[in-house]
């Protein structure tokens, strides 16, 4: 399967008010591809022979920066689409209660959601399986604190060259 694109680049630059505009997009891809229902297999056993071919046709899908797609098979007419606006969510994350609703007129808290608050109160807010620091790092090694960045190479360069010199 054999595809091309084309990109377009738009910038402009007004020095005048400072602003500047830039914008980059796949404005069309052409790609071929086997076509659905045009396909020829033909076998001669006698012969010990097979032929098979299958048709091809190109798929063009070009977009805007306008959110338009325009998509369809080259030759054939091309189907255009309004895109939903991209920096918008589908569904809102939070519907906030009516401003002006009293308190009974709120919804109830979901049952999962107040099982997890009831157990969160039963442990008071503490984790079960919490450990003090000082457990935690007793198991550690002790850390040695060096001075100076170089001084720990230093000191292992004259031991070595010690050693050198004592044989």
């Amino acid at each position: 399967m054999a595809t091309s694109e084309l990109s377009c680049q738009v910038t402009e630059e007004n020095h005048e008010r400072r602003e500047a505009f830039w914008a980059e997009w796949k404005d069309l891809t052409l790609s071929t591809r086997p076509e659905e229902g045009c396909s020829l297999h033909e076998e001669n056993l006698q012969r010990h022979e097979t032929y098979h071919q299958q048709g091809q046709c190109q798929a063009l899908v070009q977009r805007s920066p306008w959110l338009v797609m325009r998509m369809g098979i080259l030759g054939r007419g091309l189907q255009e689409y309004q895109l939903p606006y991209q920096r918008v969510l589908p569904l809102p994350i939070f519907t906030p209660t009516k401003l002006g609703a009293a308190k009974e007129e709120r919804e109830d808290t979901p049952i999962q959601l107040r099982d997890l608050l009831a157990l969160e109160a039963a442990l008071g807010g503490q984790c079960v399986d919490r450990q003090d620091m000082a457990e935690i790092t007793k198991q550690l090694p002790p850390v040695v604190p060096v001075s100076k960045p170089g001084a720990l190479h230093r000191s292992l360069s004259r031991s070595m060259s010690q050693e050198a010199q004592r044989g």
